[in-house]
């Protein structure tokens, strides 16, 4: 036999067991009345007798402690003058058949036994009383929103635990909520509509009685709605742990009941519904939902707000949302920028707030609105602040965003700003910040002179074995340093650079992306008349030839080495280098026609140069420009010729060669000028005409001959 097995077992119901009862008298009583109980159990039946007896008083205490589900406080209505007991819950399950009140009373004292987790298996046992709470639920839920707030609640505590989650979708409870939410969120629209309307009555009439008594009886049945509502969206996001479920929901359109809730000023009920915003926005179609109606706009009126669980859960919420470039946009639009530019003071809410400005600062349309904020002064000073520490990934990343734009670099710069910055980023040789660094310098104005101090502090990191992505942003900076006082010249000798830059060229002598950077630095430095002398003089410009070469596929390496042949070609010291040493200028030629504008424009312009200082690779440029332009007008004259002839090449009658070949038409031939008949029907003479130019019009054409 199976101890176990619900076959083999007896239920004894001790309805008179309460904290007064003695405990030995009421032992001996069963143990007399229960046949199945031999009498030498009797200390086992007392123990057991006393350890329900106090179960009540432990779980209070645990109660008051960690208990309450998901912290989902009690409230108004739940209050009794008894005290519920699981002994008597049939008594409780009959009341559920009575009138409104009773059924009120029986499912607040079964709530009071489901609050106690003890007690749910129990409860998870008897079907009758499941059965009768979820028929009342269904059928008297819209006679009061006490008695559908209490059901819910019962059915919220199995909610809190997933192993009741398949009784909970048995009784169809979550549908049937949202259904309740449905309705309650349009009976609200009602109940402000009607609100309106008697305003607007009582100031016309003067009186403002009816007014306020309407606006107090409003307030209370608010109250009482948005308990319904809150105990009912808790049990959703409950269930809502399996996805299958979640999808079911959404097919219901609980993103809008959702979005339409957030309406509401209860901070409680606020809380849950972002909550569940939040967890649903992870999956793409739920965000698509949110992106179509006005999610963002209602939440940016809850940034800022007082109640810190609120305001971090919105900014969570947010924070999922900003990965749409879409909502980000709107997030601009409803002017959450400066909100959360302010929130970087509070230091729990910073982190959150930083990475959405990061996601908003990704776009170029919205980098230059940070200038008109005290966004920039704060960031620069939380970097200054973090003395020799690593900085956030969050903040540094941001601040680099941020130098992409000329107006927010020059406020960066501002004061000892870039001195600082210099002096941080060599210290802790911070690729990042370096990085950071090279985005200002990209901008031209006068702040890109303040650069010129730091040149040698730049050039300095090159020939040392710096870590490779540390030396690839001082390239970087040092390449956008476009300035006509500054002497190349001295830098590259001081430094010895050239042969840095020249072994750096070989393919596969290093990353590409140093291999490219070392490219755009000769690009720069190639300015100077001088720079270019020395760099042509060292053999570079083979090295930079057999580097097409190898990376003729990738674009970006194509357009930098020809901008270096243009600026070579610019110097007369160095453009006969070029044009008479090497063969540069014939792999412009077929350059000229890539499928990349930018190369094109380069190659033409460097093209250009040379065609006007040589002669002879003037004319072949040009030979090779007229041959491309004359095979582009031939193609397009085929092709327009071509559509003029499609609508009749294919009539409704019969085939044109009756799907035979052309070339077995026997009534055609070739000649020498062309293709002419041949049945004999022109005479020999009109070739003789033709010959001696007889057939030829006034314009050189050949006339009509019939």
């Amino acid at each position: 036999m199976q101890a176990d097995d619900a076959r083999y077992l007896k239920r004894i119901r001790l309805k008179s067991l309460n904290s007064n009862t003695d405990i030995a008298s009421l032992a001996r009583k069963v143990v007399e009345e229960c046949r199945l109980i031999s009498p030498s159990r009797l200390p086992e039946v007392e123990q057991l007798l006393f350890y329900l007896q106090n179960r009540k008083k432990s779980a209070e205490k645990k109660e008051k402690k960690q208990i309450k589900p998901r912290d989902l406080t009690p409230f108004e209505g739940m209050e009794l003058d008894e005290e519920a007991n699981i002994n008597s819950i049939d008594d409780y399950v009959e009341l559920l058949y009575e009138d409104i009140p009773e059924k009120i009373r029986g499912a607040t004292l079964i709530l009071h036994l489901a609050r106690n987790p003890d007690n749910l298996e129990e409860l998870l046992q008897n079907e009758t009383a499941l059965g009768a709470l979820a028929r009342v639920l269904r059928e008297d839920w819209k006679q009061s929103v006490d008695l559908a707030t209490t059901i819910i609640y019962v059915f919220f505590c199995f909610s809190s635990f997933s192993q009741f989650h398949g009784l909970i979708t048995h009784y169809k409870i979550g549908a049937l909520c949202m259904s309740i939410i449905d309705h309650e969120l349009k009976r609200y629209d009602l109940w402000l509509d009607e609100l309106q309307k008697k305003k607007k009555a009582d100031i016309l009439s003067n009186l403002k009685k009816e007014y306020e008594k309407a606006l107090k009886k409003y307030h209370g049945l608010l109250t009482k709605q948005e308990q319904l509502l809150r105990v009912a969206l808790y049990l959703l996001l409950n269930l809502s742990e399996d996805t299958r479920t979640e999808l079911k929901m959404r097919n219901k359109n609980i993103v809008h009941l959702l979005v339409k809730t957030l309406d509401r000023d209860s901070e409680e009920l606020l809380v849950l519904v972002v909550s569940f915003l939040k967890k649903l926005s992870i999956f793409l179609e739920n965000k698509n939902d949110m992106a179509e109606i006005d999610t963002v706009e209602k939440l940016a009126k809850l940034v800022p707000c007082e109640h810190e669980d609120l305001l971090n859960v919105t900014l969570r919420l947010l924070l999922n949302l900003s990965f749409d470039t879409g909502l980000c946009s709107k997030m601009v639009h409803a002017d959450l920028l400066p909100k959360l530019t302010s929130l970087l003071e509070d230091e729990v809410q910073r982190q959150i707030a930083m990475c959405i400005l990061y996601h908003i600062s990704m776009d170029d349309r919205f980098k230059s609105m940070f200038a008109y904020t005290d966004c920039i002064p704060q960031v620069m000073k939380m970097l200054f602040d973090c003395g020799e520490e690593r900085f956030d990934a969050e903040l540094i990343s941001f601040c680099i965003n941020l130098a992409a734009n000329k107006r927010n670099a020059q406020i960066m710069c501002e004061g000892n700003g870039l001195k600082m910055l210099m002096k941080r980023a060599l210290k802790l040789k911070d690729p990042l910040m370096m990085k950071m660094i090279r985005n200002i310098s990209q901008h031209d104005g006068p702040f890109k002179n303040l650069f010129i101090d730091y040149v040698g502090d730049l050039a300095a990191q090159i020939g040392l074995k710096e870590e490779e992505e540390f030396v690839i942003e001082c390239l970087g900076t040092l390449s956008n340093l476009t300035i006509p006082d500054l002497d190349w010249e001295l830098v590259l000798k001081e430094y010895n650079l050239v042969p840095y830059l020249k072994d750096h060229l070989k393919p596969g002598s290093a990353e590409d992306d140093l291999i490219l950077e070392v490219v755009i630095m000769i690009g720069t430095v190639s300015m100077d008349d001088s720079c270019a002398v020395m760099l042509a003089k060292s053999g570079i410009i083979p090295a930079l030839i057999e580097l097409l070469n190898a990376q003729q596929e990738d674009d970006e390496f194509v357009c930098q080495i020809v901008y270096v042949f243009y600026q070579m070609v610019f110097h007369q010291a160095t453009r006969d280098v070029i044009i008479k040493e090497t063969q540069a200028p014939a792999y412009l030629i077929d350059l000229m026609h890539d499928k990349n504008a930018e190369i094109r424009k380069v190659c033409d312009n460097t093209l250009d140069i040379i065609a006007e200082y040589d002669v002879e690779w003037g004319k072949k440029i040009q030979s090779e420009k007229f041959r491309w332009h004359n095979s582009q007008w031939l193609e397009m004259v085929e092709n327009r010729q071509m559509d003029e002839a499609e609508p009749f090449m294919y009539g409704d009658g019969e085939p044109f060669l009756q799907n035979g070949d052309i070339l077995e038409r026997p009534d055609l031939f070739y000649s020498p000028d062309g293709i002419i008949p041949a049945d004999g029907a022109i005479s020999p003479e009109f070739f003789t005409d033709f010959q001696n130019g007889d057939l030829l019009g006034p314009q050189g054409f050949p006339s009509r001959y019939f």
